[in-house]
């Protein structure tokens, strides 16, 4: 089974070809997604990166966390799960009212 990891601390430089290339040492990388502003498109710093299995996500934690790439010490660890809510929303998927409401102002 699939397992996503979390890298932070990554230099703005880098790309995600570089990044999947750098944890393919350690086994199938199964996709590689660096977060981006949406507005500037520069890299905010971190990314996912989804293995193969869980034993290769292990190996990649162990040898990479800490690591530095191109000056920076990287963190590696396992990604949390995206948090859902009881009405199977995400978070950032909430209704958007913006009319009708107004403030009283005494």
């Amino acid at each position: 089974m699939a397992k996503n990891l979390f890298v932070g601390s990554l230099p703005y430089t880098v790309t995600e070809d570089a990044l999947g290339q750098l944890f393919a040492q350690y086994g199938q990388v199964q996709s590689v997604n660096i977060i981006k502003d949406k507005y500037s498109g520069q890299s905010r710093g971190f990314g996912f990166v989804e293995m193969a299995t869980d034993e290769e996500a292990k190996q990649a934690i162990e040898k990479l966390n800490g690591f530095t790439l191109e000056g920076r010490n990287i963190v590696v660890k396992e990604a949390l799960p995206k948090p859902t809510y009881t009405n199977g929303r995400t978070p950032g998927q909430g209704r958007r009212d913006f009319g009708g409401r107004r403030q009283r102002r005494y």
